[in-house]
């Protein structure tokens, strides 16, 4: 089978690599589309630093189970399935309070153990979900980006009310949008980028203002609105003090990024507002929801594709990715 494999940082291949078999407990999934995200990108530079090499890279892909373990049940043979990457022992403290995302023991498929860029992939039987026929295949990779945005609003817990705040109009910020909108019905979702492409994009998926801070800061055109809920989807060390000095008194900030770069926030700008700080990591058994909320129309993934490219060609695939993002959003790979 063809495998997109990165043997070392900066070094991609399409090689061919053995069918596997799956284990007990696992399924093998016939992968029919999978789509890239920047940790993708991040792991053939060498910048993931869980990564694991050599690794068949891909963490949101879909399928038809093809083949089962010992102990799975074979009439699963056939079924249209999304995969979550996240593989927990089920046994430690955070699993134990529902966070399998931040298992002591936590894999990744497509980081640190082979993923969905690939012609067949394997996983944990229960991390293979069925799709309804509602949902076509070729947005069915799209269930797991939307998960990051389900995870971080249920620890915000959004109301129609709330004046929410994204940074950056990226997938991350994109899917975090609609589902401020169309799950959460949030009135007032305001979104700043840099570039007018990606606010564009945002416009389309339901923000209600935009605002573009490369020449002007965003301060001085909020003209005094004060978030009551604030998503960091940019991921940049910088944002966490603006965004606390921004904030609403009361108001709850979320994290999603991974920078090893320090920040500067004093206790006070905290602490003076009472403000309530979220982190999020992947996600914790969100399939099922994303599932329901994409089988209802709550959400759009088709807002955020942009192109589709053969296996072939991952190397063009994931350098347009990397380098355009001007013109790109989503990338949906086609086995």
């Amino acid at each position: 089978m063809k495998s997109v494999v990165i043997e070392q940082p900066g070094e991609l291949l399409l090689a061919d690599r053995p069918l596997p078999t799956p284990a007990a407990g696992e399924v093998r999934v016939k992968v029919k589309y999978a789509s890239i995200c920047g940790s993708d990108v991040h792991i053939w530079h060498g910048h993931n630093p869980f990564a694991q090499y050599p690794r068949v890279i891909g963490h949101e892909f879909f399928g038809v189970i093809d083949a089962v373990g010992d102990e799975v049940d074979a009439r699963r043979i056939g079924e249209r399935v999304a995969v979550d990457p996240v593989v927990s022992c089920g046994r430690c403290y955070p699993c134990s309070v529902g966070r399998p995302n931040v298992c002591t023991t936590l894999s990744v498929i497509g980081v640190h153990r082979d993923g969905g860029f690939s012609e067949y992939a394997v996983a944990p039987a229960g991390n293979a979900y069925r799709l309804p026929e509602t949902i076509p295949d070729q947005l069915a990779s799209l269930v797991e980006p939307f998960t990051i945005a389900a995870n971080i609003t249920a620890f915000l817990k959004p109301q129609p009310q709330d004046v929410a705040l994204i940074y950056g109009a990226g997938p991350m910020g994109l899917t975090a949008i609609q589902v401020l909108k169309g799950v959460y019905q949030v009135a007032q979702v305001l979104v700043v980028d840099r570039l007018p492409e990606r606010l564009e994009l945002a416009k389309a998926s339901g923000a209600d203002r935009v605002f573009n801070n490369a020449g002007v800061p965003l301060a001085a055109q909020l003209e005094g609105v004060q978030p009551t809920l604030i998503i960091d989807a940019a991921c940049h060390p910088a944002i966490l003090a603006e965004a606390a000095a921004l904030a609403s008194p009361a108001a709850r900030i979320g994290l999603l990024g991974f920078s090893g770069e320090p920040c500067s926030i004093t206790q006070q700008s905290l602490t003076s507002k009472e403000l309530s700080l979220f982190t999020s990591r992947l996600n914790s058994h969100r399939f099922p929801q994303v599932i329901e909320w994409m089988a209802q129309g709550l959400i759009q993934p088709e807002k955020l594709v942009t192109h589709y490219f053969p296996l072939a060609e991952i190397e063009r695939a994931m350098t347009l990715f990397e380098k355009a993002p001007r013109t790109c959003c989503k990338v949906v790979l086609a086995m």
